[in-house]
């Protein structure tokens, strides 16, 4: 009777706890182990939370601060991400003092309002940042208030082994003792076996009840591409996506710039975010990603954006993050709403270098530790394993599949071979240091690679030595990593990176079997370049079309009474051919093409170019061409400017320093692209005018634009190279522009 008493009970609890869900949020039932969880803070329990991003890890603590008397402290580290979540939560609610955040972006009179809220018991959730713990007067206040629990969101910041460390973090624990007791409930996306041990252990809750959500996020597509062209791939990647939500990630605050700016003249809406930025720019960058006025952010690696946005439909590495907790963490951002992510990341050992650079100076103990992590991010984009199953298993989790269907390496898998006596190398030489060693420790051994430290411990004498001396010290890497994948050794959690070999790994020593290896990937070298229009190969060209471009250029020169050349000059219907532009964005990317030529000329050449792809279904060069960022305060801006104030060409070169060819080189290039200038003032000073007469009438019947032509014809005595190329410029800017 007594079980059937209890039963009951657990029921009516059960439809309680849904009622709220409900009553609260909107929803219908709870996502994974929500439920468990939740109760278990409702009981009062010191809780540990490790769910992927997308799982629902807010709920965990929202709901259970919504029912228990008392406000929540919640310790989040993004003043972005605190505003996020308490807009969310006051949409929820008809009280806007439901939920509040105390940090450094409030005025007086906004903490003022907080503080009331608070004692006014309307306040259930309080997000703070640890620093703001730490002053003493929001310690004395809080030292008044109810504290139902504390919730440590982003908990993996306390580890230094962890993705995003931050030593404020590590107070956590002895100002919690200042403020009040409470249970203490730590949550995270990202934690190794090792990082999850640190939170317990410095946050005091080694008895914690551990709830541990599955990392295998299914909708997300994991792929690794060499870093050779990558702004171009981003490019083309992003137009054959239109209207989808991505972020970019990249190392450093300059390249965000240069990447949004570069996305931004290719007609793709984008904004930079970064810690440079003041916080009201930021703010209003994030908020327009939100509200979809664009649809890149490009971000820096180190900064965390703190967004809450589910249809983010891809996420880009330009460069490789410090840690794979990192990687994880900002691929998450994609898909969240359980439809298509793409995690696509451009790799070059090039960049690991720089990173590892970046640690000189650094204690050495945290020197140790950043190379560990980076050595897993390497592993990761090296290897030729289903990229889920390195993923999950990093994060302790076993992936039974042997092909996931959702990365590059499972849709093309490598070749495989029998892995036996590889292994067992490993092994026997792991064994033979006493287990006591780490994994580039073992690979040089083995190898061959008589290092220093190898030396001091006399292991260039043992018989492991050079065993695998016939292969790289890589592709022994590469053995080690699958041998930890299928278990046969792990690495120790208290001395990390220590290699020693498990039941299966013994058995494995005593009775070798086949075991089924990949070789690693061979990323080509190389850092990305800006692409840059190409040089126009005549020979590449679609020789039909080309013909047809003459034809109309022709026609269109007869009426109007002007040589052909002046239309357009062949280097941009050669261009044409290649590219096949069917609108004026596309026919501006052209040789030779600005603005104002586009606009005078290209309507008729753009729907003859459109008829002829839709007629021969021709596949067109995608984004071939991508347009270079542009150089404001360049040579050609300078010389339109000063040609705009009527300076003399002679002082124009003493400006900038050039030669006066250079500055006719820099006109010609300005007046082919369609630009309109007027030189008369110059021409006028320098130039009589019966020689302007002369040469202006030459060009109005010359079939070609050619200098030595004209030259010939009008006599090289008569007039100078120079004479001719300024009235030539005035022909064309009249007449052509």
């Amino acid at each position: 009777m007594k079980e059937d008493s209890k039963e009951v009970m657990k029921k009516v609890e059960m439809n309680s706890l849904h009622v709220a869900l409900k009553h609260h949020f909107g929803f219908d039932k709870f996502k994974g182990n929500q439920e468990d969880i939740i109760n278990n803070v409702l009981n009062k329990r010191n809780t540990f939370v490790l769910m992927p991003t997308g799982g629902g890890k807010s709920l965990c603590y929202q709901l259970p601060a919504l029912l228990l008397p008392g406000t929540a402290i919640i310790i989040s580290p993004l003043i972005a991400l605190m505003k996020n979540q308490v807009d969310a939560m006051r949409n929820f609610s008809s009280e806007d003092g439901i939920a509040h955040f105390m940090n450094s972006s409030l005025n007086k009179a906004e903490i003022m309002q907080v503080k009331e809220d608070i004692l006014s018991g309307k306040t259930k959730m309080l997000y703070v940042a640890p620093e703001s713990l730490t002053k003493l007067e929001n310690i004395e206040f809080l030292n008044k208030v109810e504290i139902s629990f504390y919730a440590v969101d982003e908990a993996h910041c306390i580890s230094e082994w962890g993705h995003d460390f931050r030593p404020e973090y590590r107070r956590i624990r002895p100002l919690i003792a200042e403020i009040g007791e409470a249970p203490v409930v730590a949550l995270t996306a990202t934690a190794t076996p090792k990082v999850q041990h640190d939170i317990q252990k410095t946050l005091q809750i080694m008895d914690a009840d551990v709830y541990k959500s599955s990392f295998n996020r299914q909708n997300l597509y994991y792929e690794v591409r060499a870093k050779s062209g990558a702004t171009k791939e981003i490019i083309k990647f992003i137009k054959n996506n239109t209207g989808k939500s991505g972020i970019i990630y990249c190392l450093s605050r300059k390249k965000v710039e240069d990447m949004a700016e570069q996305l931004v003249v290719n007609g793709i809406k984008a904004l930079p975010y970064h810690a440079g930025l003041d916080s009201h720019t930021r703010s209003n960058n994030q908020d327009a990603f939100l509200y979809e006025a664009v649809d890149v952010m490009v971000a820096t690696i180190a900064f965390g954006m703190g967004i809450d946005k589910p249809d983010v439909r891809f996420v880009i590495h330009y460069d490789m993050p410090k840690s794979l907790e990192a990687y994880y963490q900002e691929t998450g951002r994609s898909g969240r709403d359980g439809g298509e992510g793409q995690c696509i990341s451009f790799y070059s050992y090039e960049d690991i270098q720089k990173l590892e650079k970046f640690m000189q100076g650094k204690p050495i103990a945290e020197q140790e530790i950043g190379k560990h992590l980076l050595f897993e991010t390497v592993s990761y984009a090296e290897s030729s394993v289903c990229r889920r199953k390195t993923l999950l298993h990093y994060f302790g989790e076993d992936y039974k599949e042997e092909n996931c269907g959702n990365c590059d390496n499972c849709l093309t898998p490598k070749v495989q071979f029998d892995g036996r006596d590889a292994i067992l190398n490993v092994l026997q030489t792991i064994l033979e240091v006493s287990e006591k060693f780490k994994v580039e420790h073992i690979a040089d051994i083995i190898s061959g690679n008589a290092t220093s430290t190898l030396k001091s411990y006399k292991h260039h004498l043992i018989d492991s030595f050079g065993s695998g001396a016939d292969e790289p010290r890589k592709y022994w890497l590469a053995i080690i990593r699958q041998a930890l994948i299928h278990k046969f050794i792990v690495k120790e959690i208290e001395n990390y990176g220590l290699l020693r070999l498990t039941e299966k790994g013994r058995e494995f020593v005593s009775n070798p079997q086949p075991v089924s290896l990949t070789r690693d990937h061979e990323y080509e070298e190389g850092d990305d370049e800006d692409v840059i229009k190409p040089q126009v190969d005549g020979s590449a060209a679609d020789t039909a079309l080309f013909s047809m471009l003459k034809d109309l250029r022709k026609t269109i020169a007869r009426k109007n009474n002007l040589p052909p050349y002046v239309i357009f000059q062949d280097i941009s219907l050669e261009d044409m051919a290649i590219q096949y532009p069917i609108n004026m964005e596309e026919m501006k990317n052209i040789a030779g093409v600005g603005s104002g030529k586009a606009l005078r000329y290209g309507k008729e050449f753009v729907d003859l170019i459109q008829k002829y792809v839709t007629e021969n279904e021709i596949e067109r060069p995608q984004d071939f061409v991508v347009k270079s960022v542009v150089n404001k305060s360049g040579i050609k801006v300078y010389i339109i400017q000063s040609i705009d104030r009527k300076i003399p060409l002679e002082d124009v070169c003493k400006g900038k320093g050039l030669e006066y060819d250079e500055v006719l080189n820099e006109l010609e290039s300005i007046v082919y692209s369609g630009t309109k200038i007027s030189l008369n003032y110059y021409i006028d000073s320098v130039i009589e005018r019966e020689k302007q007469a002369e040469i202006y009438d030459y060009f109005r019947t010359a079939e070609t634009d050619s200098i030595e032509a004209a030259t010939e014809e009008l006599g090289p005595d008569e007039y100078t190279l120079e004479e001719i190329r300024l009235v030539r410029l005035k022909f064309l800017s009249d007449m052509g522009n």
